[in-house]
C-alpha cells in the first residue's frame, strides 16, 4: 500500500488493484507543485470526494474526464454532477459500501458542512462524509473535514482501522489536540497521517501537538508528494 500526500486534504492511495484520488485539490492549491500533477494523478481508477467545498472538490469533474475515472461520493452531489456535467459517478450514502475492484469503501459520518460555489452563492451539495477504505487486509479511515464525535467509537467497533488520515488543522476542522484526543479515545491506530494543515496561515503549521498527544503511535508527517509505504 502506498499513500502519497497531495497537500491539504488530497491523497493518492495505491491499494490492492486500485489507485484512488481522495479530495484531489490541484488547481489553485498553494501547497501543490503544479509540475507534479501528472505523477499525482497517473493511472487513477477512482476519485473519492468527501464533500463539496472548494478546497476538496473543484478538480473532480475535470479529472474524471481526463482520466476516465468515476467520481465516488455522496449521492446528492454525484447525481448533480452526472446530470449537469455528464461524468461517470458512483453515488451512495452514509452506512453504504461500494466495491471498487478488490477494495471496499464505506461512507461514514462527519460533522462539518458541504456546498459548492455558484454565481448565486453557495449551493447545498449533500452531506459531508468520511470513508473507511478496506484493502490488502487493512482499513484506512479518511476522516474528511470533521470535529471529534462519539460516532468514532462506532466506526472503530465496526471497522477497526489501522490507519487514520485525520483533518486536524483547526478553525474549519478539529485541531491537533482534538484529533489526538479522538485517536486516543476512540481508535487503536497503528499509523496516523495529519492533513488539512499548513495550506493557509489560518491553519496549524505544525503537527507537533498531534505527535505529542499520541505517544506510541506512528504519526507520519510527509511532505507534499512524498509517499508512505505501509
Amino acid at each position: 500500500m502506498k499513500i502519497t500526500w497531495l497537500g491539504h486534504s488530497g491523497f493518492r492511495i495505491e491499494i490492492a488493484d486500485q489507485i484512488l484520488l481522495v479530495d484531489p485539490w490541484i488547481t489553485g492549491n498553494p501547497s501543490f507543485p503544479v509540475d507534479q500533477k501528472a505523477a499525482a494523478i497517473a493511472d487513477a481508477t477512482q476519485i473519492l470526494i468527501t464533500h463539496g467545498h472548494g478546497d476538496h472538490s473543484p478538480d473532480a469533474v475535470a479529472l474524471s474526464r481526463e482520466l476516465g475515472a468515476p467520481i465516488v461520493g455522496i449521492y446528492d452531489l454525484m447525481t448533480f454532477w452526472a446530470e449537469t456535467e455528464g461524468v461517470e459517478v458512483i453515488g451512495f450514502n452514509k452506512g453504504g459500501t461500494v466495491t471498487l475492484g478488490e477494495v471496499n469503501v464505506t461512507m461514514v459520518n462527519a460533522v462539518h458542512s458541504s456546498s459548492v460555489a455558484t454565481d448565486h452563492g453557495p449551493m447545498y451539495a449533500g452531506a459531508e462524509a468520511g470513508f473507511m477504505i478496506r484493502g490488502e487486509g487493512k482499513t484506512i479511515y479518511v476522516s474528511g473535514d470533521t470535529d471529534v464525535m462519539a460516532d468514532m467509537k462506532i466506526f472503530n467497533d465496526l471497522h477497526q482501522p489501522e490507519i487514520g488520515i485525520l483533518a486536524c488543522g483547526g478553525h474549519f476542522t478539529m485541531d491537533m489536540e482534538r484529533a489526538a484526543y479522538a485517536a486516543r479515545s476512540f481508535f487503536d491506530f497503528q499509523t496516523v497521517i495529519p492533513c488539512h494543515y499548513k495550506t493557509f496561515p489560518l491553519l496549524a503549521q505544525s503537527a507537533q501537538a498531534l505527535i505529542d498527544g499520541l505517544p506510541g503511535t506512528d504519526v507520519r508527517t510527509p511532505e507534499v508528494m512524498e509517499t508512505i509505504e505501509l
